[in-house]
């Protein structure tokens, strides 16, 4: 793609870090929450907090680096705001389900099942203003003074902010994705993002492997590497966990392994499941490999990822209050049957747009700007 881009979201894996340590420091808690709708205004609070932190860093990085186009991550709600009063072209990456409400997409948060009779309608109709205001009253008067920091205008509601991108590239499959009657013009279906940072190949355990992902962010989620381990003992499966958030796990038994971090591309051509904690890179990327799934969601968006891989026919969802060994084995044994739906869905997912398509879009948005 022509041109420069300034980007702005969480720091890559490698390299100088360019953003205020401060941003970091403001942690997630959301797995204190003691119902999906606490966990979501907890989580959503966090980004209005590092928000404050991001108006200056990308003030500076337009400064310094004169671009022709921002792409932002859309949890930088400050650096968003800054993009939103810029002038210049700018897009969004989303790398979550989108919160947009839509007729027969259930309310956002808790991971409920699309209905589209008589009793769906009026449970989203009763549910709807009920988890949406909450989050908004929690959120909304801090975030628009953010953005009047920022010189942005005030939203006059929370799902407003996914709407104001002129362009949104959304890092997911309309075939993943709860159905829609018609989605808005500026949203770009990508597929998932299958990137891995440099690594050098690493020793996969022989035999089928159980891949088991916890949250880059701490999350309190370490019980599902531990119930994993026990699940699992005595099958012909061989459990890789990674935990990138630090945490530790003792008393491994021979058929697991527990890593910091794995490359998930070498990891998942010897998969026969990934048990998951219902992130949407991690379990895209698995099913994207037509690998089936358990997702044990732990809180954010996580809900809402198992749900849709439920639907697809390419997933298990096991609520984290239900999360037992015995439950776990069974989960994984009813996932491994779904390998031909996760296939499928593999295929469906390589046929979106991809990374030219994304860099088609942001090319036209900068052509149409001027």
């Amino acid at each position: 793609m022509a041109g420069r881009a300034v980007g702005a979201g969480p720091a890559p894996p490698a390299g100088p870090a360019r953003h205020d340590p401060a941003i970091e420091e403001v942690r997630h808690d959301d797995y204190l929450g003691r119902t999906s709708v606490a966990s979501l205004r907890r989580s959503t609070r966090v980004f209005v907090e590092r928000g404050r932190f991001e108006l200056d860093d990308l003030r500076s990085a337009i400064t310094a680096e004169a671009p022709d186009v921002l792409v932002i991550d859309t949890n930088a709600w400050g650096a968003a705001a800054v993009a939103d009063a810029s002038g210049l072209p700018w897009a969004s990456i989303q790398p979550f389900p989108t919160p947009l409400p839509a007729p027969g997409v259930p309310p956002f948060g808790p991971g409920l099942r699309p209905r589209r009779d008589a009793v769906g309608r009026a449970r989203d109709g009763v549910l709807r203003p009920l988890v949406i205001g909450a989050v908004q009253r929690a959120v909304l008067g801090p975030l628009n003074e953010v953005r009047r920091g920022a010189g942005a205008p005030p939203l006059e509601g929370i799902v407003e902010q996914y709407l104001r991108p002129p362009l949104t590239l959304y890092l997911t499959s309309r075939a993943f994705e709860h159905p829609r009657e018609e989605w808005p013009d500026s949203f770009c279906f990508t597929g998932p993002l299958a990137w891995d940072p440099r690594a050098a190949p690493f020793d996969v355990p022989p035999g089928p492997v159980a891949l088991v992902t916890t949250s880059s962010e701490f999350q309190a989620d370490g019980v599902l590497v531990r119930t994993a381990r026990y699940a699992l003992d005595g099958t012909d499966l061989t459990v890789l966990a990674t935990m990138p958030a630090g945490a530790s796990v003792t008393d491994v038994p021979r058929n697991a392994r527990v890593e910091e971090f794995v490359p998930h591309s070498q990891v998942l051509p010897h998969a026969a499941v990934a048990v998951t904690h219902g992130g949407m890179g991690a379990t895209q990327r698995a099913l994207a490999a037509g690998v089936p799934v358990v997702v044990v969601p732990f809180g954010r968006d996580q809900a809402e990822v198992g749900r849709r891989a439920e639907r697809a026919g390419a997933g298990v969802l096991l609520p984290r209050r239900r999360l037992t060994a015995p439950r776990l084995r069974a989960a994984v044994r009813e996932a491994r049957t779904l390998q031909p739906a996760a296939q499928r869905l593999a295929r469906a997912m390589a046929e979106e747009a991809g990374a030219a398509g994304a860099a088609d879009r942001l090319e036209a948005l900068v052509r149409d700007w001027r």
